[in-house]
């Protein structure tokens, strides 16, 4: 059975920061892409950062987010990581990660690639 685990969300000022971590169990992770998305109340899903499988180790963020978080996993914990800096209340949101059995980043509208799901930690960012 595949699981992936998120945890790290909570409450935090604004220019605060968190990571998230996602801890995957019935998969190496090294073998997938995995994909940060969050979803703000309101609105639709978004693709936040991604990175390729172990072998490419590339990187995508959205533009929102470029020089603010960062991406990363470790293969030997299973686990991938955000660490989000210089938080701003509009990060606020529902945040998953997800895997995809793929060697490179794909197009992040399309999250029907990706095969495995979180179920979710949340992020307030507020004062």
């Amino acid at each position: 059975q595949v699981q992936l685990v998120e945890s790290g969300g909570g409450l935090v000022q604004p220019g605060g920061s968190l990571r998230l971590s996602c801890a995957a169990s019935g998969i190496l992770l090294d073998y997938y892409v995995i994909g940060w998305f969050r979803q703000a109340p309101g609105k639709e899903r978004e693709g936040v950062s991604c990175i390729s499988n172990s072998h490419y180790n590339n990187t995508y963020y959205a533009d929102s987010v470029k020089g603010r978080f960062t991406i990363s996993r470790d293969n030997a914990k299973n686990t991938a990581y955000l660490q989000m800096n210089s938080l701003k209340p509009e990060d606020t949101g529902d945040y998953y990660c997800a895997a995809y059995l793929n060697p490179e980043i794909p197009d992040m509208s399309a999250m029907s690639l990706f095969d495995y799901w979180g179920q979710g930690t949340q992020v307030t960012v507020s004062s």
